[in-house]
């Protein structure tokens, strides 16, 4: 299978600067559909990337979650999914290594699972680095770079 972005273009997708809109918390804010919460959002990266921010969460167990970066493939309609934050609600197993844990998990697409077909971001490592939702949140801001507006409220993800 052709690689669509290498390890080096990854990593660069990921460090550009991403600046989130003032109204980003409503544009976020999400809506219920056949048994779950999603919406999207789009933002254009300092460095001339475009990238949509992809929310999911069950309406019945909130530990069932993802929060996903994706960069649209320039010239196509597609999606490239550089880092998808899940919640502990599912079994994962990485195919190429064959170890298989249940817990919070961050994906990362990766050159070698592009080059054995399989989803670009197939490859997941356990963390501890989350335990919610706004939490797997405000790490994918912290992991790629975002520039979030400072708000005069404590909690920025209020609402959600």
């Amino acid at each position: 299978m052709a690689i669509r972005f290498t390890d080096q273009e990854i990593a660069s997708l990921l460090g550009e600067r991403k600046a989130l809109p003032d109204d980003w918390r409503d544009r976020i804010r999400m809506s219920a559909k056949r048994g779950h919460k999603e919406r999207q959002i789009d933002i254009d990266g300092a460095g001339g990337g475009e990238f949509r921010i992809i929310l999911r969460q069950n309406v019945v167990n909130a530990l069932d979650f993802s929060v996903i970066l994706a960069t649209l493939v320039p010239q196509s309609n597609q999606l490239f999914r550089l880092r998808r934050y899940n919640g502990r609600s599912h079994q994962h197993t990485n195919k190429i290594e064959g170890n298989t844990f249940y817990g919070f998990h961050i994906h990362t697409a990766t050159e070698r699972y592009q080059e054995v077909g399989t989803r670009e971001d197939a490859y997941a490592e356990l963390t501890d680095s989350y335990a919610t939702f706004d939490e797997a949140l405000r790490r994918l801001f912290s992991d790629a770079n975002f520039v979030v507006p400072l708000e005069p409220q404590s909690d920025l993800f209020e609402g959600n």
